[in-house]
């Protein structure tokens, strides 16, 4: 079964995510743990956890169909000492707040080296800094999320991700999200059918489908390799809505947080619903 959803508001507190997910027909939802645009939250208290909790039992959602992201400010590849410690700790208080609420995994853009080190050398502080915080935080699994590659943008390759994997001590608990759009911008044609064949062989032999965690759903504003996060509207962007039916129709994707992260809140309803209705009878 598909489950599908989208990044619903936290904005009257982290509790309401459920009840927005439910409002526009999620059965799955992704959510910021605390207010993405600063370094520094107020702790959760015990009234948002337990709503949380009855929430997203009373409207049917469990943890493994929910995807939380961080926060946009973190960087787990900083070059810089202040920068590498800022983003570590604001990190592990995102893992913790997981542990809190009952959650088993954690999104994260993996890590940029700003033009001040080597990719290698960002990718094995990346590592680093998930080993760390994995070693302080328990029954969260850290989710690698694949980038377009814009500017210093780490992660868009899948060798990428394999190699922060590799360094990654506990296997159990690392995992890769794919995102539709930064794979179409990174230069892997998931448009057409040969070309979404092709993209998940390769995605299988390189990394395989035990560490898929998650999905993120979104159209393209920008051409196939073209380097650009641009998020778009289903259907109104480079891949088409047709793009998606591989998704839908490919039992590798079933049982997964499939999140929307496209520009128009007030379409989400009718994109879940679109998209369950390219399902067909068979899978891929």
């Amino acid at each position: 079964m598909k489950y599908i959803g989208a990044h619903v508001s936290i904005a009257g507190g982290v509790e309401d995510a459920p009840v927005n997910a439910h409002k526009i027909g999620a059965t799955a939802f992704g959510l910021f743990v605390r207010n993405q645009r600063q370094w520094v939250a107020k702790p959760l208290t015990s009234l948002n956890i337990d709503a949380f909790k009855e929430n997203c039992e009373n409207y049917g959602y469990s943890a493994k169909h929910i995807l939380p992201h961080d926060s946009y400010l973190i960087n787990l590849g900083h070059p810089e000492k202040e920068g590498i410690e800022k983003s570590r700790s604001a990190f592990l208080d995102e893992m913790q707040r997981c542990e809190q609420l009952g959650l088993d995994r954690l999104n994260f853009h993996p890590g940029s080296h700003l033009n001040r080190i080597s990719a290698e050398d960002c990718m094995k502080r990346i590592a680093e800094s998930v080993n760390i915080i994995l070693d302080k935080t328990r029954g969260v699994t850290a989710v690698l999320e694949n980038t377009a590659g814009q500017g210093s943008n780490l992660g868009y390759t899948f060798e990428q991700l394999r190699f922060i994997i590799e360094l990654v001590e506990d296997k159990t608990r690392v995992g890769v999200c794919i995102d539709t759009c930064h794979s179409f911008a990174a230069g892997y044609d998931i448009k057409t059918s040969e070309g979404f064949r092709q993209t998940f062989e390769e995605f299988d032999r390189i990394i395989g489908f035990d560490y898929l965690k998650g999905i993120h759903l979104n159209d393209a504003k920008k051409e196939l390799g073209s380097r650009v996060d641009r998020h778009n509207s289903l259907g109104k962007g480079l891949l088409g809505i047709e793009a998606f039916s591989h998704f839908m129709n490919d039992a590798r994707f079933d049982d997964l947080p499939m999140i929307l992260e496209t520009p128009d809140e007030d379409l989400w309803p009718d994109e879940i619903k679109k998209l369950y209705k390219l399902q067909t009878k068979q899978n891929i």
